[in-house]
């Protein structure tokens, strides 16, 4: 039996101001989230594209075309109902920092990562007054914990519709870092998502590519590069 999918039923796709922010309309009716909150977002940017979503679906509903749609949809039923709880999951990220963990050998790979890492430990120290230190091996070691509660109130004092960006920024890198770099335009997002990759990068080079991994990890990347663009219209 096949999955029933919703089609479409709406000819005219619009952005409406709502209190002070924006809903999208299908024919004068305003999108609901799958919780039946309505679906208001923050800025009109995001509304547009949320509406050019809506606007591209044909025939049938393709859920996974729409990103900002499902991003905003998070913000809403999940972010807000547990805002304290992601943002200290999220802030959790920078006691064990991909940035932090260094590989003891061979040299050429320790090199790489003090290249690749330690500029974007060096700017957040400067930055977002957080400094974080590196360690060798994979044994845990504690940060400093006034840095990490710098860090934990920057992700606090976020938005519900900022917090579902940012969760997919750090979760997919797996630096809180690598998150604010992204999240502030610290470099090309194109260089900060290969600082994220970096390990990746170097076993490729020991051992060749792996065609499922790079299929896996172009996913992984048009996500990051979504919740980037989610965060900055936000």
């Amino acid at each position: 039996m096949s999955e029933w999918k919703q089609k479409r039923f709406w000819k005219a796709v619009s952005v409406e101001p709502e209190g002070e922010g924006f809903a999208v309309a299908l024919d004068g009716r305003r999108v609901k989230t799958p919780a039946k909150a309505p679906l208001v977002v923050p800025t009109k940017a995001m509304a547009e594209a949320i509406a050019a979503e809506w606007e591209a679906q044909v025939e049938v509903v393709h859920p996974l075309s729409m990103p900002n749609t499902r991003s905003a949809n998070a913000a809403i039923d999940k972010v807000t109902v547990q805002f304290a709880e992601v943002a200290d999951m999220l802030a959790e990220y920078g006691d064990s920092d991909l940035l932090c963990y260094r590989a003891e050998t061979p040299e050429e790979l320790v090199a790489r990562q003090c290249e690749g890492w330690d500029p974007a430990l060096d700017w957040a120290a400067e930055a977002l007054g957080a400094r974080l230190h590196p360690r060798s091996g994979i044994l845990h070691a504690p940060q400093d914990s006034a840095a990490l509660e710098v860090l934990r109130a920057r992700v606090h004092r976020m938005t519900r519709f900022q917090l579902a960006g940012f969760h997919d920024l750090v979760g997919i890198s797996g630096s809180l870092i690598l998150g604010f770099a992204a999240a502030d335009g610290w470099r090309p997002l194109d260089e900060i998502w290969e600082l994220s990759r970096l390990d990746e990068r170097w076993q490729e080079e020991q051992w060749g590519p792996d065609e499922e991994a790079q299929e896996h990890e172009a996913l992984k990347r048009q996500a990051f590069f979504h919740a980037a663009a989610f965060y900055a219209m936000a």
